[in-house]
């Protein structure tokens, strides 16, 4: 769903939502210069005019609004984006910088080495409760292309806040969790988890990513959110609360990984 088709309640909730985020970023810009600094951001602008720039955009959209520039491999209302902040160059977002300089490498969830396209395939299907993008489709060429432009100065030594954040292993309680969603979460998610595509993720139910995505287990999902949530406030959480509210979500229903898609 685009938002020229959201229905009006929607667009009002998600403008007032982005309102009350953006104001309160503007009170915490110095706790977001750390995240600027270290993001490896590569604005629009420098994107090549012609054939090729062409490409890089097309992949950046399918980036940012993933159901709508490659519906027809998405069983949800979950973008790339949502997890991968800022188009992918986040530090401590997975971010996509610098990917392209350590692939093929070895992934442990297939038990063996993968290429970037692999890689790609096991989103699709996980996160994107779909199906696996076609090696050689327009959607996933273009992506690889996207990716590659982020990557060109960076190696893998080099990229900067790859991956997630490391936390303590602790134990989640979706108990505490549940006030901790109330608190920080909701105004964006909404109470009942399905924010509002496509500008909020939803976090459970038919429309968010299934229970084979990454995002699905409590220790990565705390790492992504100590970091980078709420918007309005990243980093806020302590690393208890951060388990808490994941193991919340975590217990939540959501679409069943596709027996078939297993391998990937």
């Amino acid at each position: 769903m685009n938002r020229r088709h959201m229905p009006i309640a929607q667009i009002a909730l998600a403008a007032m939502v982005l309102a009350m985020v953006a104001g309160s970023m503007r009170r915490t810009a110095a706790a977001q210069a750390k995240t600027s600094e270290a993001s490896a951001s590569k604005p629009a602008s420098k994107i090549p005019a012609g054939a090729s720039g062409d490409e890089i955009r097309l992949g950046e959209r399918i980036f940012e609004q993933t159901p709508r520039y490659a519906a027809k491999y998405v069983g949800n209302q979950v973008s790339c984006a949502d997890c991968h902040l800022q188009g992918g160059r986040a530090p401590y977002s997975a971010p996509m910088v610098g990917l392209t300089h350590i692939f093929p490498t070895y992934n442990q969830r297939a038990g063996r080495v993968i290429t970037l396209a692999e890689r790609i395939q096991q989103c699709f299907v996980r996160s994107e409760n779909g199906r696996p993008l076609a090696a050689n489709s327009r959607e996933m060429r273009a992506l690889l292309v996207y990716i590659s432009w982020l990557s060109p100065d960076h190696s893998a030594g080099q990229a900067p806040g790859r991956g997630l954040i490391k936390l303590p292993l602790l134990k989640g309680d979706p108990g505490r969790g549940a006030a901790v969603y109330a608190r920080a979460c909701s105004v964006c998610h909404g109470s009942d988890g399905a924010g509002v595509p496509p500008v909020l993720p939803p976090l459970w139910g038919a429309a968010s990513f299934n229970s084979g995505a990454g995002m699905s287990t409590v220790e990565k999902m705390a790492a992504f959110v100590q970091y980078n949530m709420p918007q309005n406030a990243p980093g806020s959480l302590s690393a208890q609360e951060a388990y808490d509210v994941a193991a919340y979500v975590s217990s939540k229903p959501r679409p069943k990984l596709n027996p078939a898609y297993q391998k990937y």
